[in-house]
């Protein structure tokens, strides 16, 4: 269970989550970050900028 940093909702992962991965939060909709799984913590996850091919 970990808590989302947006909205504070709980957000259930699953065992074989990692850290890296992105999940979107079921409440409030926001792409989260997986930084840490003992314990799980969750960060807002950055967002990708454009690349214009230069």
């Amino acid at each position: 269970m970990a808590e989302c940093p947006v909205c504070a909702a709980d957000i259930q992962l699953p065992d074989d989550t990692v850290a890296g991965e992105l999940i979107e939060c079921p409440d409030c909709g926001t792409e989260l970050e997986v930084t840490s799984v003992n314990p799980f913590k969750l960060a807002e996850a950055p967002s990708e900028e454009e690349d214009w091919g230069e």
